[in-house]
């Protein structure tokens, strides 16, 4: 979410990351791959991946809805699962030829090798995030959102300034996060949770006015998960360019090419905009804080 909804920064001292990284399926042992510049060719099922004929993708746990279904990465279902697959068969790897792993969010786009392919959990694309690994193209544009309970003050915010005064929360090392911290610039420090389920604890508890987190995070916070709560409006995409999530690849990947080849390929044939209607359909619209 990473939001943007999600570089790791100014996390609130009270912060507990959890560092602990549980796998879905057995870590892949170490290949002989080839280097970035060893990589000629995107020819399917024949990439430069870190197992031999298979290709791994990574997730964070729990894996949340509308990107995953069930905590399940792997069974297609969600955004997110059904994007990943689609890539995987584009690149010639078929559902028996994927394999899963939990890489929590912040350790995804960290500087250090990584033990995946590529990774996918509403990362969203940033200079600073580039420094350390690479990213394929955007295979979702995304706008944050806030929410906060039904019948509260920041529930009748209509604007970025009516929502200057309250305590605000995100998860740390979001898009999420900074746009609170750069776009809302509220009085008090805003609150920075190691995951999404504590943020909405926290909203639950009313030890936050509000969480921003992305829209459809919110349509699905509200709808299934915090009933009470609403969505109190949405952010504007900050400069020319729309923020994007993108798969995360080891910092000059021999993959990188294939697998932005691979989401060109889907945007092009509108298979990325079936899956988004599919699974994202309720997050269309809210009104808009300026």
């Amino acid at each position: 979410m990473h939001p943007a909804p999600r570089a790791l920064r100014r996390a609130a001292p009270a912060v507990v990351l959890l560092a602990a990284t549980v796998s879905c399926a057995p870590q892949p042992e170490a290949s002989d791959r080839p280097s970035a510049s060893g990589a000629r060719t995107c020819e399917k099922g024949e990439l430069a991946t870190r197992v031999s004929g298979r290709l791994t993708i990574a997730t964070d746990e729990p894996a949340y809805e509308p990107w995953f279904k069930d905590d399940d990465p792997a069974n297609g279902k969600g955004f997110e699962s059904a994007v990943a697959y689609a890539v995987a068969r584009q690149l010639g790897y078929g559902k028996d030829k994927v394999g899963w792993q939990t890489v929590p969010f912040n350790k995804a786009f960290a500087p250090g090798e990584k033990t995946f392919d590529f990774d996918i959990n509403q990362v969203s694309v940033s200079a600073e995030r580039k420094k350390a690994v690479d990213f394929s193209s955007g295979y979702y544009d995304v706008r944050q959102a806030v929410v906060a309970l039904k019948g509260t003050k920041a529930s009748k915010a209509t604007s970025i300034a009516g929502l200057k005064g309250l305590k605000l929360g995100a998860q740390v090392g979001t898009t999420s996060l900074d746009y609170i911290e750069d776009v809302v610039k509220p009085t008090q420090e805003a609150a920075a949770f190691a995951k999404n389920d504590q943020a909405k604890s926290a909203l639950k508890n009313r030890q936050v006015d509000a969480i921003v987190v992305d829209l459809p995070t919110a349509f699905y916070i509200t709808g299934a998960e915090v009933t009470n709560a609403t969505i109190v409006g949405q952010f504007e995409n900050q400069g020319g360019t729309p923020e994007q999530f993108g798969l995360v690849l080891d910092k000059g990947s021999a993959l990188t090419s294939c697998v932005t080849g691979a989401v060109d390929a889907l945007r092009k044939d509108g298979t990325l905009a079936k899956i988004e209607k599919q699974w994202l359909s309720d997050a269309v619209d809210a009104p808009v804080l300026k």
